[in-house]
């Protein structure tokens, strides 16, 4: 069913060489661009009426207008399943704790007497989220990306999720439900590629953001990658993965588990087991069979998720190898269930999220750890960050010196403005000591 990759018995490449040696889901967005391009335009142009025409041409529905009622939205909570509701106010108030503590303050260092640097961090005014609603719907995804934008103090923030036809052109009324919880009380029935062009570009009922969140299919990351540069962008979020470190300790059934767990969201989706143990791999492979039997989404998901090129077991030599290799990975998730978890936990470099131990599966990331888990996927978490308070936030420097301050490093700014031929700028300093600068 799941692959085996053996790079035991010699010593592991380095860089690329191991990279490529390593299972990968194909995402293409620079091919997937050039059909965004004109979906974008279209939105560019006639705003509401191509939204309108996207909603009938993709999403099946007909719309005269693509902005949520508050109406909708009243009901959406009203008609929540009561265990659904109690699930997304833990979620939320977890996710609260966590990103509040993330909130960064203003600083300021004297870096001479009469020269001071302040850092003040300022969010971002406006705020596009996205919320998928294709093969699932995700409400956690609403929680992941409202509540750090909000404890930023970012004072407008938008939504936007599919139309569904089942629910009258609505989005799924656990998404809206999700907004009203959240005080999140604007929100549009728009899906797709044209839903980021909404944002970035504005239209007669949205105004332009200047970021945009949240996953999505390739479609969503191409418009991302379309619009970078006129707005913010947290990722180009790729086919969800999880990487799991383990040893002869950890529970087959468990890792098992959690492989399907992840699995079941596309048929795209990695997952990856990296071990020292060819027992635990054997047992872990007993283990799929009867657990795929037993859940859903098996033929159109979990099966060509885990049969595809991006799954597989990853043989290794020892423990230090297995990080080797899972820094190279690079998971979005990456559990690590080892003797010792959280010494081993420690000692990783490149991941999005790290899961410690038998009794932190990803699904609790997923929803109630108070982590965030809108991550990087595709290797990126060798450069990137998940989603967090400080994705929403802006440093700018104030810089304050005084004559003396100035005075004092004046003839190294002139020097440096003369070594780079840029001569005026010395002359902007010179021009504050009658073109004489003092030593």
């Amino acid at each position: 069913m799941i692959s085996r990759i053996d790079l035991r018995g010699d010593a592991l490449p380095t860089g690329g060489a191991l990279r490529d040696l390593l299972p990968r889901a194909e995402f293409d967005v620079e091919a997937a661009l050039e059909k965004v391009r004109p979906i974008c335009e279209a939105v560019h142009h006639r705003g509401d009426a191509a939204l309108i025409e996207f909603a009938e041409r993709f999403d099946g529905v007909t719309l005269d207008q693509v902005r949520v009622p508050a109406s909708a939205l009243t009901r959406a909570l009203e008609e929540l399943d009561p265990a659904v509701r109690a699930g997304l106010e833990e979620s939320i108030r977890r996710a609260r704790i966590v990103h509040r503590e993330q909130r960064r303050t203003t600083h300021t260092t004297q870096v001479v007497p009469g020269g001071t640097v302040t850092e003040k961090w300022v969010p971002v005014e406006r705020v596009g989220l996205y919320a998928p609603g294709g093969r699932s719907v995700y409400p956690s995804s609403v929680v992941m990306n409202a509540v750090p934008a909000q404890e930023a103090g970012v004072g407008s923030i938008a939504l936007a999720s599919p139309p569904q036809k089942e629910f009258g052109g609505l989005p799924h009324p656990t998404i809206l439900a999700a907004c009203a919880l959240l005080g999140v009380d604007e929100v549009y029935a728009v899906g797709g590629a044209q839903a980021v062009a909404m944002f970035a570009y504005g239209t007669e009922t949205c105004a332009p953001a200047n970021m945009v969140t949240g996953p999505g299919n390739i479609w969503v990351a191409a418009a991302k990658r379309y619009f970078t540069g006129r707005i913010g962008i947290d990722t180009e979020a790729g086919p969800t993965e999880i990487a799991v470190l383990a040893d002869a300790t950890a529970d087959p059934a468990h890792v098992a588990a959690d492989l399907i767990s992840q699995a079941e969201h596309d048929p795209l989706a990695a997952a990856v087991l990296v071990t020292d143990s060819v027992g635990l791999a054997d047992a872990v492979e007993r283990e799929l069979e009867p657990q795929i039997a037993a859940t859903k989404h098996v033929e159109d998901r979990i099966l060509p998720a885990l049969c595809g090129r991006q799954s597989a077991i990853v043989l290794v030599d020892g423990l230090d190898e297995g990080l080797r290799v899972v820094d190279a990975y690079g998971a979005e998730h990456l559990e690590i269930q080892t003797a010792d978890a959280a010494a081993v936990a420690e000692r990783v470099r490149n991941a999005g999220a790290v899961f410690v131990g038998p009794w932190s599966p990803v699904s609790l990331g997923d929803y109630c750890a108070g982590s965030n888990h809108v991550l990087p996927t595709g290797g990126c978490a060798c450069h990137s960050s998940g989603l967090s308070v400080q994705s929403f936030l802006r440093g700018i420097h104030i810089v304050d010196y005084t004559r003396d301050a100035l005075a004092e490093v004046a003839h190294h700014v002139v020097t440096l403005a003369e070594a780079e031929d840029l001569p005026a700028h010395g002359a902007a300093v010179k021009a504050r000591f009658g073109w004489k600068v003092p030593r």
